[in-house]
């Protein structure tokens, strides 16, 4: 990824700057809003480093969810919507990396990434 300055430093600044994102966002479910936290907290937990190495049975563990299918959904709309960076990995040695991405003070549109 080459856009450093897009990735959050900060788990405040994360956590209040997704909250205030998804006011207005119709697209975020409380699905969303699970999987994103199990992320903060996984970002917490791990020393604030970024980008974030994780297993998908962690993150469904902290998120409350049970099928594979819908943590992947969920993961891939996330990135998509433009919250989340995230290079999944197929190696069941090696966790995928997710970078929580930072929010603009006074965004209005919706956050799509292609």
């Amino acid at each position: 990824m080459n856009a450093k300055k897009n990735i959050v430093s900060d788990f405040n600044a994360a956590l209040s700057g997704f909250m205030k994102a998804i006011i207005n966002d119709p697209r975020i479910g409380p699905i969303h809003i699970c999987l994103y936290l199990a992320i903060l907290y996984s970002y917490k937990v791990g020393g604030e480093e970024v980008p974030i190495s994780t297993y998908s049975k962690d993150l469904m563990k902290l998120a409350k969810i049970s099928s594979a299918c819908t943590y992947h959904r969920y993961m891939l709309e996330l990135h998509r919507y433009g919250y989340i960076y995230y290079v999944p990995s197929y190696n069941p040695v090696l966790g995928s990396l997710i970078y929580p991405l930072k929010f603009e003070q006074n965004e209005n549109m919706y956050r799509t990434r292609t």
